[in-house]
């Protein structure tokens, strides 16, 4: 030391060595850190709309809306026994992020061949029945959904590693080679270990989940792994972030959302659709909280695909529905047009006009699309409804998941066609009658020819927008369930079976059932029975004998709301003499109405069960006219089709006159007999 005359002692290992300048940790401030969980609104006087940010979509709105969507950097865990829908889970979130938003998803699956994932992304896609789908016996009309979309289905940015020798740095090392790869699906890990899967055995397991959740961490991706077992015990060993057990009763699979640290967040029923190989939602609001979770963002999905317009489009951004019982949907940028029971944009709030609601925002797509419709075309106003009708199925379709946001009830759209419900030929018919009216008043009519009444004057009067009026009417939410014990439940909706055609002997009114004659067994839709119900309790017709139906929980609102946008856009054209409107929507409900069975225009939605039962409730309108004339003491002497009419007397006194829906006109007037050609 200094002034001792005495040198320090050295190390024995020689000088110390330089320490190499140390990296500073990664550290993020407060404000990095909100960005990812609150929305950023800039200050301003004006109430603002927040748009938080959001994961991608498993698919299940439910589901969604309690995780937020699956957040980057997030390892998510389905944790069930074989058969409880752990990997439909799996395969629902790869189907939705590659399928519906474009979005690069890496599917590794660990006991599953790539044939085993297509064949389950397909079913649940169109869907079509799987078990006819892996045993190669599709029906023809299953046949011509698939050929029609497979084009679409093989763009999907969705890559299958299927290798016996996958592990986790198998699938660390495939994700660099996945430009913009958005999700990692694991399907699945397995709890009895097999020495020729890696990804078994319950060492495995936890070494696997580890690693699985730091390559979410490092790389920034939601990581979804299904595991096939719900031991509590091994499941809390693991300790991971967000756990999704699943329980499977019959149709109805429970699932609980475990949060580490924070426990158990929320419970929910979601429905099993086996026979598509599919989880979706179930018709009501299923979220039962267990501990008071947060209210679930209204947001967009994480880094949305961009895809052309539809010819439809709906603006973005508006604010929800205060008519809805239930939070709105995710919004997803959607692929091309496919089956989905997905919904689009949140519509603005109510602001009064029709039944109190403001319904501009939807009416507004309705003209746009006449306004871009005749600049296109000059102001040519043949051109341009031309133009319009030819897109009224993909408009309508548009129009009608817009009003749907929000709606108490999530319809299933691709249910599995019941066999009395597919065509028997390409262009032939189903087994279910309608109450279709070509009904002359034969006892009138001899009377006439005998002259043993004298002449008559005639007036032939119009229903108007008769189907646009039938929306109204009871249609099944879900699939239609069998009960061979038959009966009627007012709550329900769908098919009948009666033993034989039910009889009718009042010659002053048309059968409700029309004038179809066949023996034996008839199957009947859910309005030509309530027509029947009604016949019976005015005294004119026995109750109908059901013996065998086949229904699902119904409700009466599924159209309402577009029923009513299109009513008051078409009502404000008839007011402004506005004929390219007025046309467009008449082709809009019309074609809504006719393709929601079996037809190749429209791949949205395939309801013949809603087709047959809007097209039986235009009848029974019909029908209901008649009766209402004739109860007014006017004679009821033709009834055809859906909006025909014919009557003697002052019909004036009995219907308003006009061409609202609300309203009847006149379009032809007539004597009876007629005089001979001399």
């Amino acid at each position: 030391m200094p002034g001792t005359g005495h040198e320090p002692a050295l190390p024995a290992g020689g000088p110390p060595a330089i320490a190499a300048p140390r990296t500073p940790r990664r550290l993020a401030a407060l404000a990095q850190a909100l960005d990812t969980v609150l929305p950023t609104t800039a200050p301003t006087n004006k109430t603002t709309t927040p748009t938080p940010l959001m994961g991608l979509s498993t698919g299940i709105r439910a589901l969604d809306d309690v995780l937020g969507g699956l957040q980057p950097g997030r390892f998510y865990l389905v944790a069930a026994v074989p058969g409880a829908g752990s990997s439909l889970i799996a395969a629902a979130a790869a189907r939705t992020s590659a399928l519906d938003q474009h979005q690069p998803v890496l599917y590794a699956a660990s006991g599953l061949t790539r044939a085993d994932i297509a064949a389950r992304i397909v079913a649940a896609h169109l869907p079509v029945d799987y078990r006819r789908l892996r045993a190669g016996r599709l029906t023809p009309t299953e046949q011509d959904d698939t050929a029609a979309l497979h084009h679409h289905l093989a763009q999907a940015p969705l890559y299958i590693d299927d290798g016996t020798d996958l592990t986790t740095d198998a699938i660390a090392e495939s994700v660099p080679d996945l430009p913009g790869l958005a999700l990692v699906v694991v399907d699945r890990l397995q709890t009895t270990e097999d020495p020729r899967l890696p990804l078994s055995g319950p060492a495995q397991i936890t070494d696997a989940a580890q690693a699985l959740a730091h390559l979410a961490r490092t790389h920034e991706l939601p990581v979804l792994a299904a595991v096939d077992t719900d031991d509590p015990h091994l499941i809390a060993a693991l300790s991971l972030d967000i756990t999704i057990t699943l329980t499977r009763d019959a149709d109805q699979i429970h699932a609980t959302v475990t949060e580490r640290d924070l426990g158990p967040q929320a419970t929910l029923t979601l429905h099993a659709d086996l026979a598509h190989a599919r989880i979706t939602d179930p018709y009501a609001s299923p979220l039962t909280p267990t501990s008071a979770p947060p209210t679930p963002p209204n947001t967009t999905p994480h880094s949305p695909a961009q895809t052309p317009q539809m010819p439809l489009q709906a603006p973005t951004s508006p604010s929800p529905d205060p008519t809805a019982t239930q939070p709105a949907p995710t919004t997803h940028t959607a692929a091309p047009r496919r089956p989905t029971s997905r919904r689009t944009t949140t519509p603005p709030p109510p602001q009064g006009g029709y039944a109190n609601r403001d319904y501009s925002y939807f009416t507004g797509m309705i003209t746009r699309a006449v306004d871009e419709a005749l600049h296109d075309h000059d102001g040519d106003i043949t051109t341009a409804t031309e133009a319009l009708v030819k897109k009224a199925v993909p408009n309508a379709m548009a129009l009608f998941e817009a009003t749907r946001v929000g709606g108490n009830y999530e319809h299933t759209v691709y249910p599995e066609t019941l066999e009395f419900l597919r065509k028997k030929t390409k262009d032939g018919a189903d087994e279910i009658w309608e109450g279709r009216h070509n009904w002359t008043n034969t006892h009138l009519t001899e009377a006439l020819h005998n002259g043993t009444h004298p002449p008559i004057t005639v007036n032939a009067l119009d229903t108007n927008a008769s189907f646009l009026s039938a929306f109204k009417t009871h249609l099944p939410i879900g699939a239609l369930i069998h009960d061979p014990h038959g009966g009627f439940d007012p709550k329900r909706s769908g098919i009948y079976r009666l033993p034989t055609r039910p009889t009718w002997h009042h010659p002053d009114l048309p059968d409700p059932i029309g004038n179809r004659r066949e023996d034996g067994p008839v199957l009947l839709d859910d309005a030509t029975i309530r027509l029947l119900i009604r016949c019976a309790r005015l005294g004119l017709c026995e109750a109908p004998h059901i013996t065998e139906c086949w229904t699902s929980g119904a409700s009466e609102g599924l159209l309402e709301k577009f029923r009513r946008v299109l009513t008051e856009a078409r009502t404000k054209a008839i007011e402004t003499d506005d004929t390219v409107t007025v046309e467009y929507i008449k082709a809009m409900y019309s074609k809504f109405t006719s393709t929601i069975g079996e037809s190749s225009v429209n791949r949205d939605i395939r309801r013949p069960d809603w087709m047959h039962i809007i097209r039986s409730q235009a009848f029974a309108n019909l029908w209901y006219k008649s009766h209402r004339a004739y109860s007014n003491g006017l004679t009821v002497v033709r009834v055809r089709g859906t909006d025909e009419l014919h009557v003697t007397g002052d019909w004036r006194t009995v219907f308003t006159e006009g061409r609202l829906t609300t309203q009847m006109k006149q379009k032809d007037q007539y004597s009876l007999p007629r005089k001979s050609a001399r």
